[in-house]
């Protein structure tokens, strides 16, 4: 009689041979990349991804399986491949072969990001931290103390440091492209026009996405132009290869735009768990009640929490628009409030119904774009 310990064993074979064939799938997607770049395809494909997809979907529905299920890991292999691709082609463009940068605040989330990006496309990567260098960097020590003769500089420092660097670098002048990764550009202003009335090539990037993604398909990375259009143009060609969306923008909008998408954002996460901290209920007790959209709020709020106290309450509070969303947000919750108290159904039903045309009209844009 076969025993547990045989079935596990068999499941343990299983799962070696899944993993062997995940790394043969990634062999076949970076000859796949090679192929496209020497025939000058599109990396992504989105009809060839729904054929896979419903090619899956029907080979489990005929064999027993949850389609649901095989979508799912069909979606996953392809979001691999085409990172494996996409990290393949910024090799292979080379961007930074034979150049230098130089990443102050490399040892930071989105420093070290950075210093892994432009290592794979070939730069000689120096960084200036306190903690010193990640592996595959160089540690030059206070970027004070260094002729800066690099091709492009990085300043990957916290907001409240970041002005000042970028004033402390427009009286040095490098010749190299010099831009930030601030969430928030009001606090740079000075800073960024200083460095560009001594001369220097400046912009300003703020990718939208963290520290541990690795496909930039879907992500948004804005380019702020502050009047260096070669500055700008250099900024670009460095996510060229990449599968992301470039939006180029102005200082204001940029920040009146964030004031919505992280400042009111954050702001609702942090108010919701504000609330149930407050509420007097335990939180075991809330996690035995679980619904659908009450778990998708909390777990999108659980990631709010875990961020940085000190980044999230400069993003709040050092953005010239950042009122506007919050002073949105408190009208929001009052309507809503009055409308509850009130009983008034057709208010209620208004708010709904107003947002559901917003949405869908998002949801639209969002459509045509892909």
């Amino acid at each position: 009689m076969t025993t547990l310990d045989d079935l596990r064993q068999r499941l343990n074979e299983i799962d070696s041979k899944l993993i062997e064939l995940i790394a043969e799938r990634q062999e076949k997607s970076r000859e796949i990349a090679r192929v496209k770049r020497a025939t000058g395809y599109a990396t992504r494909d989105f009809a060839r991804e729904r054929d896979v997809i419903m090619s899956a979907r029907a080979a489990a529905t005929a064999r027993g399986i949850s389609p649901n299920l095989a979508e799912d890991l069909m979606r996953m292999l392809i979001r691999s491949s085409l990172a494996t691709q996409e990290q393949a082609s910024v090799a292979a463009r080379g961007q930074g072969s034979g150049q230098r940068a130089l990443v102050i605040g490399g040892s930071g989330k989105m420093g070290r990001w950075f210093v892994e990006f432009l290592c794979s496309q070939g730069f000689a990567v120096d960084i200036s931290d306190p903690a010193g260098a990640p592996p595959g960097a160089a540690d030059i020590g206070d970027f004070r103390d260094d002729p800066l003769a690099h091709d492009l500089i990085v300043v990957a420092t916290p907001l409240s440091l970041t002005d000042a660097i970028l004033r402390e670098l427009a009286l040095r002048r490098p010749k190299g492209v010099i831009f930030d990764l601030g969430s928030l550009k009001s606090p740079l202003r000075g800073g960024l026009m200083t460095l560009l009335h001594h001369g220097c090539q400046v912009t300003s990037v703020h990718p939208m996405f963290g520290p541990d993604t690795e496909l930039l398909s879907g992500r948004h990375v804005i380019f702020v132009d502050v009047g260096c259009a070669p500055a700008l143009a250099r900024a670009r060609e460095l996510f060229a290869p990449t599968m992301v969306e470039q939006v180029v923008m102005s200082l204001d909008d940029h920040d009146r735009l964030i004031a919505y998408v992280l400042g009111l954002s954050h702001a609702l996460n942090i108010a919701f768990f504000t609330a149930l901290a407050e509420s007097g209920e335990a939180a075991p007790r809330l996690a035995k009640l679980s619904s659908t959209t009450f778990d998708a709020q909390l777990d999108i709020a659980s990631r709010v929490a875990q961020e940085s106290p000190d980044l999230y309450f400069e993003i709040q509070s050092l953005n010239d628009y950042g009122a506007a969303s919050l002073e949105a947000l408190a009208q929001a919750v009052e309507k809503l409030r009055k409308a509850v108290l009130s009983r008034d159904r057709a208010a209620f039903t208004e708010l709904m119904e107003k947002g559901r045309d917003y949405l869908e009209d998002r949801r639209s844009i969002t459509a045509q774009r892909a």
